[in-house]
Parts: structure tokens; C-alpha cells; sequence
């Protein structure tokens, strides 16, 4: 089997230090040695677009929290009309690099569309201080609400964080967040939020046995506007 090559290495701004490394055409982004992101695996990830512009009546604003490999992203703009805008907030500078250099490929270049802003920053910050400034708010943030490799991302997850994802959407928005298996916590914050929350369980890649969980919540719809139908089916 070919062996892994070492394509750069990085620190995030925790201090947790960053692998990029390829195997032929895949390619894995490693944090303190283990795989946090990979080519090969996401179809979640593509998921988590789909389920949040599915319970949006026309998207014209969107906040990406989480760059991943682009492939989130990619899935958004094709999904996402041409006078639409989309902010990427990402915390890793080194990520973001790699987005626009050796991994730019993968997901067809997403970070060049103009419709894209990128933000290296917390997301928290962004989301907090956005009021009523979004239609679709997408979430990407180590493992999700449950499992945090970083004890620190809880604040995203936690019910502060919950309402200020309410806060930042407009009426008739939609939160969708990743994560690697279910929270029933989690799900129940939503609720208490006053969002209309669910829990979607999609498979990690077309064709795997893996699954993740997508958590979609919608924010109720201003009063005499028309609510979008659920197409889930």
C-alpha cells in the first residue's frame, strides 16, 4: 500500500498541532495525531447543506462555522442562488491556507467564488454579535455537541450559544449542525430555544456503513409570511 506523505504541518491556535499529509489522491487533515477531516469521507458533511437550505424559503445569506476541506462549502454554493452571499468563519489560518493551496482542488476551488467572504475568527463571536442577519446558520465544529475534542467549543453548544444561533437567524431561518452521533441534550436545548428541532441521521459517505447525525432547527416564520413545506420525503 502506498505510504502516507507529509504535505505540511501546522499549529492550530490552541496549540494542538495540525497534519496535512496525502496518500495518492486522498488526502486527511490529522489533529494530535488523529484524523479529523478526510477526502474520502463527506457525504455528511455535503448533508449538512442540503438539510439547511432544505428548510429555507429563499436563502440570501448563509454563516459556514467550520471550513473543513470545502466540501461543505462547495455544497452550498451549488445549492445557493447567484446573488446570495455566504460568510466562512474559520479558526484556523492554516486551514484556511490549505483551502486556497494544496486541498483547493478538492471541492472545486469553493474560497474563490465570489459570493464567499472568509473570517479567521471564533465562530461564537461572529454568531453573537450577527442579529437577525441570516437565513441558514451551519455549524461544523469538532465533533459536534457531544465528544468535543476541545473542552472550549462547549460554549458553542451550550444554551448561550443555543440562543445566540437563534438570535443571529431570521425569522423563517434555519440552524443545521454536524455532529458524529446523536445528543439528546442537545436536541432538547433547541426546543427550549423555541427552535422547531430534529435529528436526521445521514451516512458519513455514499455506499459506508458509517453514519453521522445532522440537527436542523428552524426558527418560526414571521407572522403572515407563508412557512416552506418540510421536503425531507
Amino acid at each position: 500500500m502506498q505510504p502516507w506523505e507529509t504535505v505540511d504541518r501546522a499549529r492550530a491556535p490552541d496549540g494542538t498541532e495540525l497534519v496535512l499529509a496525502r496518500r495518492g489522491e486522498e488526502w486527511v487533515v490529522r489533529a494530535a495525531g488523529h484524523v479529523l477531516m478526510s477526502s474520502r469521507v463527506h457525504g455528511s458533511e455535503e448533508a449538512l447543506a442540503a438539510l439547511a437550505l432544505r428548510a429555507v424559503e429563499r436563502p440570501r445569506a448563509a454563516l459556514l462555522g467550520g471550513l473543513g476541506l470545502g466540501f461543505t462549502l462547495r455544497a452550498l454554493l451549488d445549492r445557493l442562488p447567484a446573488e446570495a452571499k455566504v460568510v466562512v468563519t474559520e479558526l484556523s489560518p492554516a486551514l484556511a491556507g490549505w483551502n486556497r493551496g494544496p486541498v483547493a482542488h478538492l471541492a472545486g476551488r469553493p474560497l474563490e467564488d465570489p459570493r464567499v467572504r472568509l473570517q479567521l475568527d471564533d465562530v461564537l463571536g461572529r454568531i453573537a454579535e450577527a442579529k437577525g442577519a441570516y437565513d441558514a446558520l451551519l455549524l461544523d465544529v469538532d465533533n459536534g455537541p457531544s465528544a468535543l475534542a476541545h473542552a472550549a467549543n462547549q460554549r458553542l453548544y451550550g444554551r448561550k450559544g443555543v440562543e445566540a444561533c437563534r438570535d443571529a437567524l431570521r425569522a423563517g431561518g434555519a440552524l443545521a449542525v454536524w455532529s458524529a452521533g446523536p445528543d439528546e441534550g442537545y436536541l432538547e436545548r433547541l426546543t427550549r430555544a423555541g427552535l422547531q428541532a430534529r435529528a436526521e441521521v445521514v451516512p458519513a459517505r455514499q455506499g459506508g456503513g458509517q453514519k453521522h447525525v445532522i440537527f436542523v432547527a428552524r426558527k418560526e416564520a414571521a407572522v403572515g409570511r407563508s412557512r416552506p413545506a418540510d421536503r425531507r420525503r
